[in-house]
């Protein structure tokens, strides 16, 4: 029973993820003319400031880990 149980709920998986599709890329300059602007396709965010941040708490996570790596060690 157990196997027919997980069959069928593999099957239901994965005709659902067969049925989902992406949705299609915007248009580049926000629907307006072709020469009218020059934002960039997905618009002009800027990454700068996450990365920043990502990068911080990545050298804080890694400091943490070697710091309990430490004390597990020593103590």
């Amino acid at each position: 029973m157990k196997s027919i149980k997980k069959i069928i709920t593999a099957a239901i998986f994965f005709f659902v993820i067969g049925t989902l599709s992406a949705q299609s890329p915007p248009h580049p300059n926000g629907g307006n003319a072709p020469g009218s602007g020059n934002t960039p396709v997905g618009g002009g965010a800027a990454i700068g400031g996450g990365l920043i941040i990502m990068l911080a708490l990545g050298i804080g996570y890694g400091a943490r880990k070697i710091y309990d790596a430490r004390r597990k060690v020593l103590g």
